[in-house]
Parts: structure tokens; sequence; C-alpha cells
């Protein structure tokens, strides 16, 4: 199994625009499959909401007790053990924080580094290392883009601050977000834990614990091998090598949709170079994100023959009822624009290298009193869908 995918995640009521393929465990899919090759994965706007995780694990430090003596051994605290994974921890961030030549402090909170792009964490591939980013490939015939867009939508460039020329920049990991994850050896990766499904497709998850708060965030994801050895989110290993220094994969985005108010949404392409073989990636109007090479990939590497669209949600039932977390704006389909959240102007990219509209979309929608989809077609929008849904209400208990 080859995946590759680029989307947007988030929490509450705002919407944005997101994505590009997923499944879940409650889910909401639109699909198209061909028998023919599909030289892209690209489809143009989405809304996605996921839940995530504001809980921050704190590492305890020794007890004392009021006489001074530490506490007796059956504590659950092993500050030998703690100090250790530390120094890993620090290691590791040592490694994939790569020097800076620039630093942006974002105002949700994040630290952007600007780093020289040959330096970036793609060139510690064995089959990269000592290359340099690959000039820009030729766009799909019918594509219409413009690099003179000014507009990021990441938070991190609401200040005027920019990266210079020849760096890209990177969302610095902190030790606190290796501390969130539920072990040092999977972070960046998706977590292997069963959870029950709602699809009887594979799926993937957005990690709740990954960035530690709400805010909706445009990342990637990789891998070859049903997310058991390979891959990761965003630069968090060797693999997709970024070419651009305006957009920081895993940021925050800004602004962001609002309920019966003004909208906001994003283009997003995925498509095969055909003269490479790299999968590009391009975000808004024509900005090239950058590449996965093309060796990552086992299936991926010829062709795609399936493209997915949708929201997830994770729904484990812990307490015995269906989550209540929202997807999309938390409302139904049938709510319309201004209300539901949305994918337009869904496209492909066939073997010539063509743009194409989108014509045989499969919907599913697991549980339809949860979360719901509609379809729809316009000389504006083309092919497009409303999606989402409040969770668990009186009719989906």
């Amino acid at each position: 199994m080859s995946l590759l995918c680029c989307y947007l995640r988030r929490r509450q009521l705002q919407c944005i625009q997101q994505q590009q393929t997923i499944q879940k465990y409650s889910s909401i899919m639109a699909s198209s499959t061909s028998h023919n090759k599909l030289s892209l994965i690209p489809f143009f706007v989405v809304f996605l909401f996921v839940v995530s995780s504001s809980l921050t694990p704190v590492l305890s430090l020794p007890t004392v007790s009021d006489s001074g003596h530490r506490r007796p051994e059956n504590q659950t605290f092993r500050p030998r053990k703690d100090i250790q994974k530390l120094k890993r921890i620090n290691a590791y961030l040592r490694k994939i924080n790569k020097p800076a030549v620039k630093t942006i402090q974002s105002p949700d909170g994040d630290v952007i580094d600007c780093v020289l792009s040959h330096l970036q964490p793609a060139f510690d591939h064995p089959e990269l290392k000592g290359q340099k980013p690959l000039d820009p490939p030729e766009r799909p015939k019918g594509h219409e883009s413009t690099e003179t867009v000014t507009e990021s939508f990441q938070q991190w460039t609401n200040s005027g601050e920019s990266c210079p020329e020849g760096t890209v920049p990177i969302r610095r990991t902190t030790e606190r977000d290796v501390l969130r994850a539920s072990s040092f050896r999977r972070y960046g990766r998706k977590p292997t834990r069963h959870v029950r499904r709602d699809s009887s497709a594979n799926g993937h998850e957005v990690s709740p614990e990954l960035y530690g708060d709400n805010y909706p965030r445009f990342f990637t994801y990789w891998t070859t091998d049903a997310y058991q050895a390979t891959g990761c989110y965003n630069l968090l290993c060797s693999g997709f090598v970024q070419t651009n220094n305006r957009i920081a994969i895993g940021a925050a985005i800004s602004p962001r949709s609002s309920y019966n108010a003004r909208q906001f949404d994003i283009g997003l392409m995925v498509w095969k170079d055909p003269k490479h073989g790299h999968w590009w990636l391009e975000f808004g109007s024509g900005l090239l994100v950058g590449y996965w090479p093309a060796f990552l990939f086992s299936h991926l590497r010829s062709h795609a023959n399936m493209i997915q669209f949708g929201g997830e949600i994770v729904n484990s039932r812990s307490s015995g009822y269906h989550t209540s977390t929202q997807m999309g704006s938390g409302h139904f389909a049938e709510e319309g624009f201004g209300k539901a959240a949305y994918f337009r102007n869904l496209q492909t990219v066939d073997w010539d290298n063509n743009l194409l509209p989108l014509n045989n979309l499969h919907l599913l929608a697991d549980h339809s009193n949860c979360y719901d989809i509609r379809q729809g077609r316009n000389n504006v929008w083309g092919t497009y869908f409303y999606y989402g849904g409040p969770g668990r209400n009186v009719k989906c208990p």
C-alpha cells in the first residue's frame, strides 16, 4: 500500500479548507476509482475538522517528603529512566531541528525556522544525500495558476516576517511536542493502537497529540507500508522535499471561515510529474510546496487508481456513546454554503498530464445521522460536495 496525503486539521466551529486523501473511523467519503492510470491526485478545496488534544503531559520531578527524604519506590515515577528519556529526546531534537539562518515567532506559539533548502530533513535520506531540490515540473494541461499570489493562509506570516530565498520554513519541534506522544519512537508517525473502524476500508488518523492545540493546520503524511515502519507527518523524517520559502507544513491556518459569515477556502493539487515521476504538491493559487520522490513509493511509483476526499473523526465509543466530535463546521450538508463544509472543483490528471473534470464520484457516509454528505455540480464549482455534522445527537446516540 502506498499513500500520500495532504490536508487540513482543525477542531471547533470555524471552517477552513483542506485536504486530499482521507479515510476514517467514522467517515464521510467521496471517492473516484479508475481502471485507467491517474497520474495525479488533484482536487481543489476542502474543509476538515479533526479533534486534537490540548493536554500537555508534564514530566514529574522527584518527590520529597516533609522530612526531606525521598518517598518509597512504590511511586510510578522513575527519575533515572526519565533522565535517559530526556537525553534521547534531546538527541532527536538536535537531529530533526536543522540550523536556522532566521527564526520567526508565530502568534499561535509556534517557532518557524528558516533552514537552508539543502539542509532540510529530506536530504538526510541515503538516496538524496548531496542533492538539491529539483526545479519546478510542467503543470498539468488546463491548470491555471499564478505564482504572484501573496496570501499563504498561515498564521506565522501575519507579522510580515518571511524566510529568505534559498531557505524553507520548518515548524520547530519542541521537547513538549515529543513528550505528548504516546511513544518516543512513534513520534511523528500514525499511532499503531487498534481503533475499531466504522468503515471497511483501510484508513488513517490525524494524530491528536502532534500539536497540542486546537488550531486548524495544513499538514501532510506519507507511507508505503500502511503506517507500519515508513513515513511520517510533515518534515519529521526524510522524505518530502520542500521547495517553497512561504509555506510551513504543519503550521496553523489563518484566516478561518465562520458559520453564516465569511468563508475561506484553499486550493490543493497533488500530481505526478510525467518526466521524473515525482509527486508534487501545490498549495493555493500556484505555490509549489515541494514533492515526494518517486523512490519512496511502491504502487504510486507508476500511477494512482483511486482518489478519496472527505472528513475524518476518531470514534472510539469509549463511553458507550458515539463521539460528539464535530466534522466540518459541525453542521449537516443540507445547510449548504456558509454553514456546511465543502470540497469544490474536484478534478483528476490523466496519463497524458491533462487536467480533467471528475465525474464518477461515489459517496459514502458511515453514519448519516451523525455526519452526512451531498453532491452537486455547476459551472463555477464544477463537481463539489458539502459534508459534515455534529456527531452525537438525538438521532446519533
